[in-house]
């Protein structure tokens, strides 16, 4: 599922369900190597949290709608206020944005898009990860910059040796 080298370092791990486990694996081995690694990964239980890859500070991105609620319990707050570890990763310089996945909600232009735009822009190498549904809008997103790698640590590891040579 690879694709050919492009200018922006901007990549999405491609699959439906195991994705985020290989995003948080990656980012904690090239973190244990001494990499500004910065972000958010996500935490599934109980609730959904976003979660800061450097500092471990936890964000709640659902709310409690009752036992008999059938709408969506995202929270935009949470976002924003989990936000912020981004724009600290862009004023850092991180060497790495990990961002735990892009969703629907930045495919509308709302969670975390503003902020991936803003490291996007910027040049920051950014990994996240992308469901089958929203590869359309991902590509629509980056200007078809975005990077497709499979959900495979060894194709992550090639893409970063990638992104470390470029930035030499």
């Amino acid at each position: 599922m690879t694709e050919p080298d492009r200018a922006l370092p901007i990549a999405a791990i491609f699959a439906d369900s195991g994705a985020g486990d290989v995003l948080i694996a990656f980012a904690r081995e090239v973190q244990g190597q001494g990499v500004r690694v910065r972000g958010l990964i996500q935490r599934q239980e109980p609730d959904m949290h976003l979660v800061d890859i450097q500092s471990g500070q936890e964000f709640a991105i659902t709310q409690d709608l009752g036992p008999d609620s059938d709408a969506c319990r995202i929270d935009p707050a949470g976002f924003a206020e989990a936000s912020v570890v981004l724009r600290d990763a862009l004023a850092e310089r991180a060497e790495l944005v990990v961002i735990n996945r892009f969703g629907k909600l930045e495919a509308a232009g709302g969670g975390l898009a503003a902020e991936m735009l803003a490291v996007m822009a910027e040049g920051l190498p950014v990994l996240t990860c992308v469901n089958g549904e929203q590869v359309a809008a991902w590509r629509s997103f980056t200007g078809d910059a975005g990077l497709l790698l499979p959900a495979d640590i060894t194709a992550l590891r090639a893409w970063w040796r990638g992104q470390r040579s470029n930035l030499r």
